[in-house]
């Protein structure tokens, strides 16, 4: 197998050639997106030397308790972000974030280390900190794309649910269809890359395994495993999320209750 290609400082400053070419190319647009672009390359340059040197030391501690706590804290992240992506001021929707996307990665997170992956032991920090960062930030987009459309759907078709209640039907009745179409739009990006993957795309961890040195059969497995366990828990995040959101629309008596403004 031929030798892994480092890439040095030298090789990284010539990679951040690629970002100043999109921003060059933004500003001859007219596209206003360089400042974004430009905080964005910061932010992740920083955010992952940083993460890097955590994990580099974190793989040598090998504590069940700290990897847990950084799990912890990750999925509170991807809850933060996740709920600054919802217009509507829903109440309790951090909470409710963080509740569906927790439940869901570590349900998957759980069967994918124990049943599947079986490190010699369970708490391997290279193997639960790489799969639960997947899942999570996977869980995440689900989650909001979830979130806003059933809360955009709940808002705008508002007299619609109303109607239906009025003619007997309950809150979960009046609103099943939009539930349905939130989480079917939450799967949507999930679905297109599992119907691509291999065909018109080769998935990250995959494309990087294979940079790594891994053999291309191995990887491939890896790739399958991966998007089995986030296409199953992005499925159970956005229908934690949507039940638990249905609570925070209805009152006691099964009345429509919008956000307010």
């Amino acid at each position: 197998m031929d030798k892994i290609i480092d890439l040095d400082l030298s090789k990284m400053a010539i990679a951040l050639g690629m970002i100043a070419i999109a921003i060059s190319f933004s500003v001859w647009q007219k596209l206003a997106i360089a400042n974004n672009l430009l905080i964005a390359t910061i932010r992740s340059v920083i955010q992952l030397i940083v993460v890097g040197f955590l994990l580099d030391a974190v793989f040598e501690i090998k504590q069940p308790l700290v990897i847990l706590f950084i799990i912890l804290l990750m999925s509170l992240m991807a809850a933060r972000e996740a709920k600054n992506r919802v217009r509507e001021k829903v109440p309790y929707i951090l909470p409710i974030m963080w509740i569906s996307v927790i439940v869901g990665t570590l349900a998957i997170l759980a069967y994918t280390t124990f049943l599947v992956v079986q490190p010699a032991t369970w708490y391997a920090p290279q193997y639960l900190i790489p799969l639960a960062g997947m899942i999570l930030g996977n869980s995440m987009n689900g989650a909001a794309i979830a979130a806003e459309r059933f809360t955009q759907d709940l808002v705008k078709r508002s007299r619609e649910i109303e109607s239906y209640l009025c003619l007997g039907a309950t809150p979960r009745q009046a609103i099943a269809n939009y539930q349905a179409d939130a989480i079917r739009a939450a799967m949507i990006p999930t679905i297109n890359v599992m119907m691509v993957a291999g065909v018109v795309s080769l998935p990250g961890m995959m494309t990087g395994q294979i940079l790594g040195g891994v053999s291309p059969l191995l990887a491939v497995r890896y790739q399958l495993v991966i998007l089995f366990a986030i296409t199953t828990a992005n499925l159970i995040t956005a229908i934690i999320l949507t039940n638990l959101v249905i609570k925070q629309f209805f009152t006691p008596a099964q009345q429509l209750k919008l956000p307010s403004s």
